[in-house]
């Protein structure tokens, strides 16, 4: 089982912050093999969702941003990233729907817009975003726009 906590940069804990960047950099850095600016300046203006298993070990991470960091109209969920040893166990839609809950509260009725792995469309299709058709390459890693529209 995996427990949610969710906190504004400023509130985080070197150890939790720590963690984060760590698990990141493995998935990210290492795993898709693509060396790029992690600490852009927007964890700054963010909240950071975490989800540690039983052993308090973090498994599970999402970047929250309000509109106006990521993309001028939007707000954002980003770096959404999931441990290897939870894949495949449906932890990656429970941190999503944690995460669109959060948004929700965080930031009211406003759409959110993410740069999804083009392979993770019907994923992200499931949880109600839509594509807008606009692909791009990021790290040589094909991604599309979605929107998810405000859910009241």
């Amino acid at each position: 089982m995996i427990q949610y906590i969710c906190r504004p940069f400023a509130q985080l804990t070197v150890y939790e912050l720590y963690d984060i960047m760590a698990l990141r950099q493995v998935v990210f850095a290492v795993e898709q093999n693509c060396p790029y600016l992690d600490a852009d300046g927007k964890d700054l203006k963010g909240w950071h969702l975490m989800g540690r298993d039983t052993e308090g070990e973090l498994v599970a991470y999402t970047r929250l941003l309000p509109k106006g960091v990521s993309y001028s109209d939007f707000a954002s969920i980003g770096r959404v990233v999931n441990a290897p040893k939870v894949r495949g166990k449906g932890a990656g839609k429970d941190l999503m729907q944690k995460s669109i809950e959060w948004m929700q509260q965080l930031f009211p009725n406003e759409p959110i817009k993410i740069g999804a792995q083009t392979y993770l469309l019907d994923f992200y299709t499931s949880l109600g975003f839509e594509s807008t058709g606009e692909e791009y390459l990021e790290d040589n890693i094909p991604h599309t726009v979605m929107i998810l529209k405000n859910r009241k």
